[in-house]
């Protein structure tokens, strides 16, 4: 069955609305919204509320201060279409640090506003200190050398189009403002288990410009990426994928370090790796590396990961 193509919109305006949408939007002292994906589908993408709760901490915190972690809690799945609310306290103010915790909460078929993701952020002013990292990049392919995951995505769609519903197939399909480029395969692209590995460049797709163009942003991208490929690792040494409908998964936590800063639009490496995985759950890490090798963040998340039992035959 072919796949087919629609016009793909210009990379810049992909860029472009990336950025809008991760720019909240102050609506009241310290509460801010959220404008929800145009075109989004089923489930709001974890990282999006991720990057939109880190930028409503970051609106109220005073000018010299940068993020360098955030620890949330994903409680309920949020629906795409709709404005998510951000509420944030100023737990703490400190002469070198502040921590900033945010509700994120969206309105359900009810008319009730529920929460469906809390999140912390600690702040500190930049500062000069003792210097050493244990993890070096490691050795693997440069991302000009590999193909585009979107090519990989339109010949798997190909491969398993019986097996896909119809938003499955969009959302494989939909142009995205985040550029990867795997290095060897990630749990949708074989059945094969694999060691619990994942090596993958990302950036931009065009470069970020303009008012909107600061260490903040960049910081919010990043933590945007940091969503994609960590979960599906716990997946690899089992065969198994979401896109084929043979799991069940949703994100549990996330926390992310940040080391220093770093541009989303310039080539980054996410490695990522699963040390353990059961009782229902995965465990994954990741670290992200500037093209020159040096550690900018650190991440980890644990999620559901269980097999999806077969429908009773009726």
């Amino acid at each position: 069955m072919a796949v087919a193509m629609s016009e793909t919109p210009l990379p810049e305006r992909l860029v472009a609305g990336l950025v809008r949408l991760l720019t909240v939007e102050q609506t009241a002292s310290d509460i801010c919204l959220g404008s929800p994906q145009k075109g989004g589908l089923g489930r709001v993408f974890g990282g999006q509320v991720l990057a939109q709760a880190l930028q409503s901490a970051q609106r109220g915190v005073a000018r010299g201060k940068v993020a360098h972690s955030l620890h949330a809690y994903f409680l309920r799945g949020g629906t795409e279409g709709k404005p998510i609310e951000y509420r944030i306290e100023r737990d703490f103010d400190g002469n070198s640090f502040s921590n900033r915790r945010v509700v994120a909460s969206q309105e359900d078929q009810d008319g009730r506003w529920q929460p469906i993701l809390n999140l912390t952020a600690s702040f500190q002013i930049p500062e000069q200190g003792l210097e050493h990292c244990e993890a070096p990049m490691p050795d693997v392919a440069p991302p000009e050398g590999l193909k585009p995951d979107t090519e990989i995505r339109r010949e798997v769609v190909e491969q398993i189009s019986e097996l896909l519903t119809e938003n499955q197939r969009k959302l494989m399909l939909r142009p995205r403002p985040i550029e990867m480029r795997t290095v060897d395969r990630l749990h949708w692209m074989n059945t094969d288990p694999q060691p619990p590995h994942a090596h993958t460049w990302f950036r931009t797709i065009a470069p970020v410009t303009g008012e909107a163009d600061t260490p903040a942003l960049h910081r919010a991208l990043i933590t945007y990426a940091s969503d994609f490929t960590l979960l599906g690792t716990s997946a690899l040494p089992h065969g198994l994928s979401w896109m084929r409908g043979e799991l069940v998964g949703a994100s549990l936590d996330h926390a992310l370090w940040f080391h220093s800063d770093a541009r989303a639009d310039e080539w980054l490496l996410y490695v990522t790796d699963s040390p353990w995985s059961g009782g229902g759950r995965g465990f994954n890490r990741g670290r992200i590396f500037t093209r020159d090798g040096r550690l900018v963040a650190s991440v980890a998340q644990e999620g559901v990961l269980r097999k999806r039992k077969p429908k009773p035959k009726t």
